[in-house]
């Protein structure tokens, strides 16, 4: 480890307890002068969704990006090149934080870098924009609410759908009673990943240095292009499977809408099809209890055929249903109900969807879908940069984004254990079982454990 690093994050830590509030209050003072001034953005990790950052954030006019972060050295180039080549680019992220001129940092690595990352953009005096899911284990999530309080940081959780005017508008409709009372969420993702699923997604092999740096934290093994890139999504060493990365964008909405939490979890699942990579499920079912409702999550990546007309996410009320995917919302009442007591169907329009949610996003990248989806991608961009200006909390902070990821780990435990969870959700606890109260933490590699200890706020 690089001792004066360390000595100047300590430094850091030391400057905010001692200075506290005065800090605070100039940081305030210089973000309210500097608030048509441009803000200066690093980016680490330009894989799909990080391409799809680097986009959104160089459509704003008053952004610069100052640095590309990335391990994988073809997307380093690549990073480089979108940026029109002004941007600097690096394999080691601790470099880009090092420089006082970046205002902040969009982390789009994979999800076992995503908690460590912010912590120490935090501890660097840079604010931060981090890609779903949140965390790689319920803890982080509360190290980082920690971290951005401690250094009076603005984080932006990439759960972009609370950017989008049709989620919004869903929001009010249902708790305003639209539906009637709520009873029943279900969230559903079906699509067929077999054709191909084995290929690999870069062509050029990591050199050692890189492929420990892509590792980070997590647990050494011997390189394998299998486990990086794409591919890290169907490994417990880097993520949480389909449950963490797609069901916290629907959930999230879930919990938007409710403003709770689940009390009872259980799931089941397994991988069945997809074999040779991995080991996150390729079936899933879960059932989440809220105080009053029940919300369910279904997954398969082995067929795409749905029987529910396309809708991720619908919202089952005593009057109707509200059926909602990033593309509009309808409302459909229930035939049954009094004429007194009907409430008037809801339309916004509906655009065709990719069978395949990989070609979806990739096709983002194209100028054709840019166009479908940046109406909640550049909104979350330029609430972000608002908030950085204003130091006003943003629509995505922290507190939601880490109860939203922590419902989707207590369904991967479910299943990991095979039991049903009851989750006390002031202390942040699995109520009488040891064994899963273990999976809501993990350990970090040396070094980068001594790297999270020395940004990590000290109790008081």
């Amino acid at each position: 480890m690089d001792g004066n690093r360390v000595s100047r994050r300590q430094f850091l830590r030391t400057t905010a307890t001692t200075a506290g509030s005065a800090l605070l209050s100039a940081a305030s003072h210089k973000n309210v002068r500097a608030a048509n001034e441009r803000v200066r953005v690093g980016m680490i990790g330009i894989g799909l969704i990080g391409k799809r950052h680097l986009l959104d954030f160089m459509a704003q006019p008053d952004v610069e990006i100052a640095a590309v972060c990335e391990v994988y050295e073809p997307r380093l180039q690549e990073g480089i090149s979108i940026s029109g080549g002004r941007a600097e680019g690096y394999k080691d992220f601790r470099k880009m934080l090092d420089r006082k001129d970046i205002d902040a940092v969009v982390v789009s690595t994979p999800d076992h870098w995503h908690a460590l990352l912010t912590i120490m953009a935090c501890a660097a005096g840079k604010d931060a924009y981090v890609e779903k899911p949140l965390t790689h284990v319920v803890q982080e999530g509360r190290w980082m609410i920690e971290a951005a309080k401690y250094y009076g940081r603005v984080v932006q959780v990439g759960t972009q759908q609370r950017s989008g005017q049709h989620y919004k508008r869903c929001v009010e409709l249902i708790r305003s009673g639209h539906i009637g009372e709520m009873r029943n969420a279900r969230i559903t993702s079906f699509r067929n990943v077999v054709p191909g699923f084995t290929s690999a997604v870069g062509a050029q092999l990591l050199a050692e240095a890189d492929w420990n740096m892509w590792l980070g934290p997590a647990p050494y093994v011997p390189f394998d292009r299998n486990r990086c890139l794409y591919h890290f999504r169907w490994f417990w060493d880097y993520s949480g499977g389909q449950t963490t990365n797609l069901l916290s964008h629907d959930l999230d909405i879930v919990q938007w809408v409710t403003d709770s939490a689940p009390r009872t979890i259980m799931a089941v699942g397994g991988r069945y099809s997809l074999k040779g990579i991995g080991e996150t499920p390729d079936v899933f079912e879960a059932i989440f209890e809220y105080p009053g409702f029940l919300t369910n999550w279904s997954c398969h990546e082995l067929c795409a055929h749905s029987n529910n007309a396309g809708a991720d996410l619908e919202f089952s009320g005593t009057k109707g249903t509200l059926a909602i995917t990033r593309s509009g919302f309808e409302i459909f009442p229930d035939p049954l109900i009094s004429p007194e007591d009907q409430i008037p169907q809801f339309t916004t329009t509906r655009r065709d969807k990719p069978a395949s949610i990989l070609q979806y996003r990739t096709m983002a990248l194209k100028s054709h879908g840019y166009e479908q989806i940046k109406d909640q991608f550049q909104p979350h961009v330029r609430n972000f940069l608002d908030c950085i200006k204003s130091r006003r909390p943003p629509v995505s902070d922290l507190e939601s984004g880490h109860r939203t990821i922590t419902s989707c780990h207590l369904a991967n435990i479910s299943m990991k254990v095979g039991r049903t969870l009851h989750w006390n959700v002031e202390k942040e606890e699995i109520i009488g079982d040891p064994e899963a109260s273990k999976l809501l933490t993990k350990k970090y590699r040396a070094p980068w454990d001594q790297e999270l200890k020395s940004v990590l706020p000290k109790p008081s």
